[in-house]
């Protein structure tokens, strides 16, 4: 595994039977929410995972995290498979991986103090005598006072209650963090503060960042790379620069364009408007072929009967992939 590959993700798959059919045979209903998905996480770099609800970006942090265990394939952090363990992931493992969840009016224990809040991961990898001071320095690092230590979460903003939940996952000194729609149960005038503090926390610790998100506005902004997600599979996946200037895929200009802007440059690099023609299939029958072809304003025949390929293009001169039938002839590649 190259040196500056922290995560590599290879042919996840994550099903859920949520339910049965027939009188006789009851055959499983399933929901295949994430379906041999594949992706890197470079080192130092905020990896962005974006799609409409359903798409499986939520998903695939859960599996990371180790709260589900994958139908199939493999994720590997530092060279070590995160599921060689079954559900009993190492200690050092389980440190270096953390996650901000989106709603912190649910991640954070009403009955505990911040300071219990905080000192619960320390408990595992500090001695007791070093944790207050500990806990006044994650305070500290995030741009809380130390006396919120003392105060319950119901006592605290929205804002503040998200900084709290980012500290606790600073605690373990993690390599990697999932942010998980960090922002989007907060005001428009606290996300701001969160994604700046989340930028400058990523400078001082060199830490990585996989962000899942619904917003390409917030994407934009914070990362490195983005990848694009729909009905459990990745359409798309580019440095960031080049995926807004230069989307490929349908299904990316289509979202791209809906994006409401506000000064005449933003205009100039946001797609012509694309028009969903179709209704987003439903997640436990998804169509065959490609599973955007309901929805494509560029749909051929063979989209609606063969699954298309990931392949490289070379619009950009950097690394960008697209899973689409009109990329796969111009590079030689045939989907089966």
């Amino acid at each position: 595994m190259s040196d500056d590959i922290i995560l590599r993700v290879e042919n996840l798959r994550k099903h859920f039977i949520v339910g049965r059919k027939g009188l006789i045979k009851r055959e499983p209903i399933t929901v295949k929410a994430v379906d041999g998905v594949s992706f890197n996480v470079r080192r130092g770099e905020t990896f962005g995972i974006v799609g409409e609800s359903g798409s499986g970006k939520s998903t695939i942090a859960y599996i990371t995290m180790g709260m589900y265990l994958p139908t199939s394939g493999t994720i590997t952090f530092n060279d070590r498979d995160l599921f060689g363990h079954g559900d009993r992931r190492p200690l050092d493992l389980r440190k270096e991986v953390q996650i901000v969840f989106q709603d912190p009016g649910s991640s954070l224990n009403p009955r505990r103090t911040i300071r219990q809040i905080l000192e619960l991961p320390l408990s595992i990898h500090q001695p007791e005598k070093d944790r207050l001071t500990e806990i006044i320095r994650l305070l500290e690092l995030v741009d809380l006072p130390p006396e919120f230590m003392h105060k319950y979460p119901r006592q605290l903003s929205g804002g503040e209650r998200q900084i709290v939940a980012i500290a606790r996952a600073l605690a373990t000194n993690p390599s990697l963090v999932i942010l998980d729609e960090p922002t989007s149960a907060l005001d428009v005038s606290v996300q701001g503060k969160v994604l700046n503090l989340l930028i400058r926390l990523q400078r001082e610790l060199n830490l990585t960042y996989m962000f899942i998100t619904h917003d390409l506005s917030v994407m934009r902004n914070l990362a490195s790379r983005v990848a694009i997600m729909y009905l459990g599979r990745v359409a798309e996946v580019a440095e960031a620069v080049h995926f807004f200037e230069s989307p490929q895929h349908p299904y990316t200009q289509m979202l791209l364009s809906s994006i409401p802007v506000l000064t005449e440059a933003e205009e100039a690099l946001r797609p012509a408007q694309i028009r969903s023609t179709g209704e987003i299939p439903s997640p436990v029958d998804l169509p065959s072929g490609c599973s955007f072809h309901t929805r494509c304003p560029q749909v051929m025949d063979h989209c609606r009967h063969i699954d298309p390929l990931m392949v490289p293009i070379d619009v950009t001169g950097s690394d960008h992939i697209v899973r689409c039938h009109l990329f796969e002839q111009a590079n030689g590649q045939v989907s089966s």
